[in-house]
């Protein structure tokens, strides 16, 4: 498995559940700086500028899947900015993975809240919807589109933001009234890796999906 954004925490989630996995033989992580995480499965390569993917030394072929899991927030940056690190950051990736391993399945963390439009009343959605539509026009063997709502932290990783132990305490009320707008980010990285393993249906994946597929 290839990951990208094993530095955040939706990135380092879905690594932790591919290094817990017994049929995955090597994560590779492509990460701008060192993520600090050693396991005999984990192989790491620093590459600072994601813009340019052009040279670098590995062997696409060699890895069934790709989870894309790099990504920023709309708050704080300029829509120009959120574009260029979103779309052609995300698009840039994907032409040369599909070009040199058509064979490969890509999973594109999205948001819940995208829609297929690109019309939608939200800048950030608008966004995704074409970064959505435009992966799922390349030539990959699966490309799967994730819309997770809320994620509930997985324990114990170091990339949690902050402000999610406010919420720990009120997760067991949330889940009775919001179940429908939340999962775990066990579940993302589990029905992740389903799809490499057992395919799905559909190729966007709303919350409802993500649950079903990682019990799958």
């Amino acid at each position: 498995m290839i990951i990208t954004g094993a530095t955040g925490m939706v990135g380092e989630g879905v690594m932790h559940e591919c290094l817990l996995d017994p049929d995955i033989a090597e994560v590779l992580v492509i990460n701008r700086r060192p993520n600090g995480v050693q396991h005999p499965k984990l192989k790491e390569i620093i590459h600072a500028d994601f813009h340019n993917f052009t040279d670098l030394p590995i062997d696409f072929t060699a890895y069934q899947a790709c989870f894309f899991c790099l990504g920023v927030s709309s708050m704080g940056i300029s829509p120009e900015e959120y574009y260029l690190l979103t779309y052609e950051l995300t698009l840039h990736v994907a032409r040369i993975l599909a070009t040199q391993n058509p064979e490969i399945i890509f999973c594109y963390v999205s948001g819940a809240g995208t829609d297929t439009s690109e019309k939608g009343l939200f800048y950030w959605a608008r966004v995704k919807s074409k970064t959505e539509n435009d992966l799922m026009k390349l030539s990959f063997k699966k490309a799967y589109m994730f819309r997770p709502g809320f994620l509930s932290p997985t324990l114990g990783l170091k990339n949690t933001k902050f402000y999610y132990k406010y919420f720990n305490w009120l997760e067991p009320a949330l889940n009775i009234f919001f179940s429908n707008q939340m999962s775990t980010l066990r579940e993302l990285g589990r029905a992740m890796i389903n799809t490499v393993k057992k395919g799905y249906p559909k190729q966007i994946l709303e919350i409802k999906d993500i649950k079903i597929l990682a019990k799958a």
